[in-house]
């Protein structure tokens, strides 16, 4: 009998996936965020789960950065979808002899995260648990001359990242090994943030967009399977910064696979024409090809990508 670790995450998706027959939802299974059509314009809808163990650790992060990370990591779904949060529901499952004041704190991270978004909770649920869930349901809003979908990339495109990557990957390897210094890694792993405002400015000029939850490589192999095309990824045009670079020497991994395959960046990544490149900001990271294959190039130098990135049935803390 097949295992679930066996096929992993995005496999056990295509499986039990199927096409919606309302006409009323325009993306369903298969982006970061679903998107349905109402009489008042376009709604978006995501959600996500952090488990206590697999998500986070109580030693390595307060409550209140556990709460403030809750919110960013569904905010920047929606901002990947080129879109405005409004709502959210939480949903937990908590540990009979907790303490009352881990969740109140828990709470004063959510609710600092959602004033800078101008979010309201407007409720959820709770029930008991061994271990902490916290299951996090965000509405929002998007312009349909702004929905940015990973279906929407084209031949010739150039694929630009916001911002530096590999952050997540170095501030977990850092807790696991127990380091010392690298303070700004630390703190970019345990207080991610949402690239919402940078969404918002580009999100008119480009042609498909993602968020970097799972790593570079992985979240452009998703664009290119809904785009039905290839790509190719400069490995020395990466933005990575120098404190994490230091962390892989010290470490003795490859920096690279820290943003290829690391995840919890929660950048963005985003594919644009050429005769748009001047409405825009980020670092070129590579080019959409017609051939399927996804390939990194190095001094000329070219390499199939076959792995993928974080994928929470293969991979953990």
């Amino acid at each position: 009998m097949m295992k679930i670790k066996d096929i992993g995450e995005f496999g056990l998706i295509d499986r039990i996936a199927r096409e919606t027959k309302d006409k009323a939802v325009l993306v369903s299974i298969g982006d970061d965020a679903a998107v349905i059509k109402t009489n008042k314009g376009l709604q978006v809808l995501t959600t996500d789960c952090l488990v206590e163990g697999d998500h986070f650790r109580r030693e390595w992060l307060t409550p209140k950065q556990i709460g403030m990370k809750a919110i960013e990591i569904n905010v920047s779904d929606v901002a990947a979808m080129g879109g405005y949060p409004k709502y959210v529901l939480v949903s937990l499952a908590l540990p009979k002899d907790l303490n009352v004041e881990f969740v109140e704190e828990l709470y004063n991270g959510m609710w600092k995260a959602c004033d800078k978004y101008n979010i309201d909770i407007i409720g959820g649920n709770m029930t008991h648990c061994d271990s902490i869930v916290i299951s996090i349901t965000l509405t929002g809003e998007v312009d349909n001359r702004n929905l940015s979908l990973r279906s929407g990339a084209k031949t010739g495109d150039f694929i630009f990242v916001s911002g530096y990557l590999g952050n997540g990957k170095a501030g977990l390897r850092l807790f696991q090994e127990n380091l010392k210094g690298f303070e700004e890694v630390k703190k970019r792993y345990l207080e991610p943030k949402a690239q919402l405002k940078f969404a918002s400015k580009v999100a008119p000029y480009i042609n498909s967009m993602e968020d970097v939850s799972d790593g570079l490589a992985s979240e452009i192999k998703h664009i290119c399977n809904e785009s039905k095309c290839g790509a190719i990824i400069y490995k020395d045009k990466i933005p990575i910064l120098d404190e994490v670079r230091g962390v892989a020497r010290k470490l003795g991994d490859d920096e690279n696979d820290y943003a290829l395959f690391g995840g919890e960046d929660f950048e963005l990544v985003y594919t644009i024409s050429k005769d748009k490149l001047e409405n825009i900001n980020g670092f070129l990271v590579g080019e959409i090809t017609k051939n399927k294959e996804i390939k990194l190039v190095s001094h000329g130098k070219e390499k199939i990508i076959t792995g993928n990135g974080y994928d929470h049935f293969t991979s953990g803390i």
